[in-house]
Parts: structure tokens; C-alpha cells; sequence
């Protein structure tokens, strides 16, 4: 994969520290590990507020590890798309099909390790249906699901159980939910 902000030299430690800081003055607490494997597809639920991002981008360099994420297309426009390619982004046209899942998981195929960072709501708007697309590339890659969460009432982020797919994606579907109701978003109206 690319070159990104969490391969540059100086700029990685800087924000391991900014991180740190920004958990540290903020009162957010980390909780639970990564998964050990070194490709996984991590869901990040709920995802109701821009501050998810910042905060999400900063619990991979405080568990030190590389993320990819998927975006809109159109936060990659103007000059913020290289900014935002270099912070681990991956343009998405929502707009028409473009066989994402089956490009997600022949990245996965082709390299050794791989995080890719997905919501399931698909956007930051309320949706009572989560999109099956992270399930879809797990099962399909053969990796894992990482539960990842910022739960804003209790300023806790970080991972519960790694998930791995058994096929039946009604049933895990239900199950990761479930993992997750108790889990309240920054705008929690927002989070189904």
C-alpha cells in the first residue's frame, strides 16, 4: 500500500504524542487491543459526528497501527485530497457501483498487511440499516472483523471481540450489533 502519514518519520511519534495529549486533556480512555492478526477489516461504530475521525485517527497511532479508510470522493477534491490520501484515504463515488468490495479484497490478497477502516452506516446521517459491505470483504478476504467503538458517554474508545465471519450474516450481523448497543455516539440521535 501507499506511503502514509503513519510512515513518515518525524511526523508519526509528533502524533503519537498529539494523540496522546488529545485523549490524555479531553478525558477519553482507551479499552480492550487490536486484533494480533496483521489484517483485519476494523468497523468503527458509531459514526454520527465529525470528531470521529480525528478521534479515530488517533487511537491508530496510540495502538500503533497503520489504518486505511474509506471516504466520499468528495472530501478527496481541491487540495484536501492529497492531505486526506496521506491520512490512509480511500475514495469512494457513492454515487455508482464500482465493485469496492472485490477491489478491498484483492488489496487484501495482494500485500501481507492491511487494515482498512470502514462505518457500516455508511455516513454520519441516521440509517437504521448498517451497509454489509465490511462483511462482505472480511469473508472474502478471509480476515477478521475488528469491533472497533467511540462510545462519547463514557469517553471510552478502542476495541471489544474480534469478529470472524461464519457465512450466516444475519446472524453476525445481529451479533456485532449487539456488541455496540450500548455504544452512544457523539449525536446520539444520529445512531440507530
Amino acid at each position: 500500500m501507499r506511503f502514509t502519514v503513519y510512515d513518515t518519520p518525524v511526523v508519526r511519534p509528533l502524533c503519537v504524542g498529539l494523540s496522546w495529549c488529545l485523549f490524555k486533556l479531553t478525558g477519553w480512555t482507551l479499552k480492550g487491543a487490536p486484533p494480533k492478526e496483521r489484517k483485519f477489516v476494523l468497523i468503527a461504530v458509531p459514526h454520527t459526528s465529525n470528531w470521529d475521525f480525528p478521534l479515530t485517527i488517533g487511537l491508530a497511532f496510540l495502538f500503533g497501527f497503520k489504518i486505511f479508510w474509506m471516504g466520499k470522493a468528495s472530501l478527496f477534491r481541491g487540495p484536501a485530497g492529497p492531505i486526506m490520501k496521506w491520512l490512509g484515504g480511500i475514495p469512494i463515488d457513492r454515487s455508482k457501483a464500482n465493485n469496492v468490495v472485490e477491489q478491498v479484497v484483492e488489496a487484501f490478497n495482494q500485500t501481507d498487511e492491511l487494515v482498512v477502516t470502514i462505518p457500516p452506516e455508511g455516513t454520519r446521517s441516521r440509517v437504521d440499516q448498517w451497509k454489509t459491505g465490511f462483511y462482505h470483504i472480511a469473508s472474502g478476504a478471509g480476515v477478521p472483523i475488528a469491533l472497533g467503538f467511540l462510545d462519547y458517554a463514557t469517553k471510552t474508545g478502542g476495541f471489544g471481540p474480534t469478529f470472524y465471519p461464519s457465512g450466516d450474516i444475519d446472524k453476525d450481523i445481529a451479533e456485532i450489533r449487539q456488541f455496540y448497543a450500548d455504544k452512544i455516539g457523539k449525536h446520539s440521535d444520529r445512531y440507530a
